[in-house]
């Protein structure tokens, strides 16, 4: 909570004002009972018309100044929670984009995105009710409590003695209600994670025939969550009935009190009367007031679970400039890593260097972490064991956008958003549209792009379901040409290429890109055969490396590969 406060100071003055302007019209809600008092006890037994005309006529002002302050206090309220929100989501939203892979990994993309919505929204209600509720109730509580006094002290010690139970009830099940609602939005992280993945894997859902499946999947999650949001919200309900329990407790022995002293002569009608208008103020007020708990309830485990990211520190800290003197452009020395710590390395004593401009193509079967040197090459982990250099530095001491700068990478799992073809490529980089045709001709993307009519500028649906896998692989392969970057990286881009395209895609790079280091991950020997090096990966360790002709003497699985892919004998020339 201590977060969302600092995040409320830039708000003092205006939640000041509106604190003033809502007491104000707060107060004359308070009057209009006292008045209303007066009038009948002394005004009208004078039967005098101009003095009931005149304070009639002061309760309809003082109707008005309560309307307009509290509709003028509530909207500045509401303006105030939205910006406040707008601010704790924006720096969210960064916390979230700034923290490394393994930290994603550990909090969960349908956790990330549960607290990005659901809950900023929950710190959004609890701010709004904060302001409204948070002043009006205590005032008319205290105010009302206070104003009986003067009326008739006696009745308010009856009043006054139902309170504390009162105040037992908010607290207890407060204090009960913020473990509830911490575990309801896990819940909710859960059904997020389910609807991601059926939404992600629709095709594959409906053409396996597992929608009932997955119906089921959903309904048992959808319980859960129904489950523990029923709980806590029975739990936060019940103080609702036991407050007007001992409330209406407290009116009965008011009422049977007033009656009494009115009967004995020690106070009037119009007293009762605002007595007990007073009482339904106060009790409109302890209602009020528990709504606020449940809310803050809410607000707080929301808080707590937003505070997580926010004070999460930085993983990949950058370290102080570690240079050698190397003739290398890429070096691997000895790196070993694993995605849990402690248990089995996903690549062990992985060592090897490139020169600048040459080519390295890393094949193995699936799980033999292929992928993996890609993630630790582009920092988005560090390695557990050894150094990982570019250009001699530690990738370590390297700042991130430096980093980046100089490479150009396609994923095994890319995505292409919902806009052009043209945006998708500059992606934001302010490429020009010539380097743009250019990367798009190296890529071989340029001969379906032009059998579009709108060419470049065709809009792609969502994750590029409007293109074939292979169009949709040459347009991510044209995003990472584009910036004519100084390292390459293709993560299994090529797998749904044809061969004659693919050996195109290899010869356009190996004439376009001659000063570009580059690293292919790809299933198939013909992807990598021309390269200068192969590395071949078997759970995790390297178990051949060299040229294709080498690794067809000396390699036993690489010539398993190559032999049943492109037939015995096969050779690059």
């Amino acid at each position: 909570m201590k977060k969302i406060f600092e995040y409320l100071r830039p708000s003092i003055p205006k939640m000041t004002l509106g604190f003033i302007i809502k007491f104000t019209g707060t107060i004359m809600d308070l009057f209009i009972p006292w008045i209303l008092s007066y009038l009948i006890d002394f005004i009208v037994p004078k039967e005098n018309m101009k003095e009931i005309l005149f304070y009639g006529l002061l309760m309809v002002i003082c109707s008005i100044i309560a309307w307009a302050g509290n509709v003028i206090a509530n909207r500045m309220a509401s303006a105030v929670a939205r910006n406040t929100t707008q601010k704790i989501r924006h720096d969210l939203f960064s916390a979230i984009s700034y923290l490394s892979c393994r930290q994603t990994d550990e909090f969960t993309i349908a956790s990330l995105e549960s607290r990005l919505t659901s809950d900023t929204y929950n710190i959004h209600q609890m701010i709004g009710m904060m302001q409204r509720l948070g002043v009006r109730a205590p005032i008319l509580l205290l105010g009302g409590i206070t104003i009986t006094m003067f009326l008739d002290p006696v009745l308010t010690l009856v009043l006054l003695a139902v309170l504390p139970f009162v105040g037992i009830v908010v607290f207890y099940i407060s204090k009960k209600g913020i473990p509830l609602y911490i575990k309801l939005q896990k819940s909710i992280d859960k059904m997020v994670r389910i609807v991601r993945e059926d939404a992600s894997g629709i095709r594959v859902i409906k053409a396996l025939s597992k929608t009932d499946y997955e119906k089921r999947r959903f309904c048992e999650v959808n319980k859960e969550v129904v489950r523990k949001e029923t709980k806590a919200s029975v739990t936060m309900a019940a103080s609702n009935p036991l407050m007007n329990l001992f409330l209406n407790a407290g009116l009965t022995l008011v009422v049977v009190a007033g009656a009494f002293r009115v009967y004995q002569g020690y106070t009037k009608t119009g007293t009762i009367l605002a007595f007990l208008t007073y009482f339904t103020i106060i009790l409109n007020a302890m209602l009020s007031i528990n709504r606020m708990f449940v809310m803050y309830s809410k607000g707080s485990a929301s808080a707590k679970r937003i505070s997580e990211i926010m004070n999460t520190p930085k993983d990949l800290q950058l370290s102080a400039n570690d240079h050698i003197d190397s003739e290398y452009h890429i070096t691997f020395d000895h790196v070993g890593f694993s995605y849990n710590s402690g248990r089995k390395n996903t690549v062990s004593d992985i060592s090897f260097s490139l020169k600048k401009g040459e080519t390295l193509g890393i094949i193995g079967p699936t799980g033999s972490g292929k992928s993996t040197i890609v993630n630790l090459l582009i920092r988005f982990y560090d390695p557990d064991s050894g150094v990982i250099r570019i250009n001699g530095d530690n990738i370590r001491g390297i700042p991130p956008k430096e980093l980046y700068s100089k490479i150009g990478i396609v994923f095994q799992n890319d995505i292409l958003f919902s806009d052009t073809i043209e945006e998708n490529i500059s992606f934001g980089r302010k490429i020009k549209r010539s380097a743009v045709e250019d990367a798009v001709s190296y890529s071989q993307a340029k001969e379906f792009i032009d059998e579009l009519d709108e060419g470049l500028d065709y809009q792609l649906a969502i994750r590029g379901s409007n293109l074939s896998g292979g169009q949709k692989q040459r347009v991510l392969i044209s995003r990472a040409l584009a910036s004519n970057p100084e390292l390459l990286i293709l993560d299994d881009s090529s797998s749904a290429l044809d061969y004659d395209t693919d050996a195109k895609l290899r010869q356009s790079l190996k004439k376009h890109f001659k000063n570009t280091t580059t690293i292919i991950v790809a299933q198939r020997v013909s992807s990598i055969s021309y390269a200068d090096h192969i590395l071949v990966l078997e759970q995790g360790k390297a178990i051949g490396y060299g040229t294709h002709a080498e690794l067809m003497s000396s390699c036993a699985p690489y010539k398993e590969i190559s032999d049943s892919q492109m037939g015995v004998g096969y050779s690059e020339e």
